[in-house]
């Protein structure tokens, strides 16, 4: 005898924690996160959270809804961690894979929206989504709806552009010798991960902070990111009320950094909230 199907569950509401006006911190670690897979340091192997670092993302929450920026590999367990049901647009600093390679999972928000997901980034980093994610934007009949990802890409550049009922100000730096990455600026707040040069013509977008996140990975130099005393210097010049480091390499123990660094000056942490002013 032939058994129907069961019966399925009716659609519930989207389940999300509400930021407007804040700027969530869903991840401020290194390329490989810390702790890092096999490595015995007391900083990998620490029980407090605070050294308990996934990949480099933001969310800013805006009037209009939650911008994210980039798209980690760790995504998904971010916004299970931090209580985020929905993504309403996402930006990219650049197409780095610890930036990059989460994309697939803002796929189940195109329901949620009832529209394609928008995508605001600079040329390079449309062509390379293109390229990694090429089932994204294949015009064969899918499956099923949902099969692959629906992105409405959005060029910009240097200019401010308006999303989710904001002004974004995109802010050109550099990620070593060779790469060009963006920040981003909204209100009296700017977000600048992987960097360890800030552009002549930057500076300007950089005054009257309330909040500068800055790039800070480890005591030492580095071709592409900023040291501790590197960031702390470019952050003097800056002049931020408060900033909060980022993309976090487990060299830096959360506690004992603190202490050292200068007053108004912090290392930032998974799951921080600072308000968008």
């Amino acid at each position: 005898m032939s058994q129907s199907p069961p019966p399925s569950s009716p659609k519930k509401d989207i389940v999300t924690r509400d930021i407007a006006g804040r700027l969530l911190f869903l991840g401020t670690g290194t390329s490989m996160g810390v702790p890092v897979v096999g490595c015995g340091c007391d900083v990998c192997q620490s029980t407090n959270p605070k050294n308990k670092r996934l990949r480099c993302s933001v969310i800013f929450g805006l009037p209009g809804g939650n911008l994210l920026i980039d798209t980690p590999p760790d995504l998904r367990t971010q916004l299970l961690n931090n209580g985020i049901g929905i993504i309403h647009a996402v930006a990219f600093t650049h197409s780095h894979a610890d930036h990059l390679f989460g994309l697939d999972d803002v796929r189940l928000f195109q329901f949620y929206l009832g529209h394609a997901v928008p995508i605001y980034c600079e040329p390079n980093v449309d062509a390379k989504i293109r390229k990694v994610y090429d089932y994204a934007f294949s015009n064969g009949v899918q499956t099923h709806i949902g099969s692959r990802p629906a992105l409405d890409m959005r060029e910009i550049g240097t200019a401010p552009f308006e999303a989710l009922g904001s002004e974004i100000i995109p802010i050109r730096l550099q990620h070593g010798p060779k790469f060009e990455v963006l920040g981003f600026r909204v209100g009296n707040v700017a977000y600048c991960t992987d960097t360890n040069k800030i552009p002549d013509e930057s500076w300007e977008k950089l005054q009257g902070l309330d909040y500068l996140v800055l790039d800070a990975l480890r005591p030492d130099p580095h071709p592409t990111h900023f040291s501790v005393e590197e960031a702390v210097e470019a952050a003097q010049k800056i002049g931020a009320k408060q900033t909060y480091f980022t993309h976090i390499s487990c060299r830096l123990e959360h506690e004992r950094t603190n202490h050292w660094l200068p007053e108004g000056m912090e290392l930032a942490y998974d799951g921080l909230e600072i308000p968008l002013t």
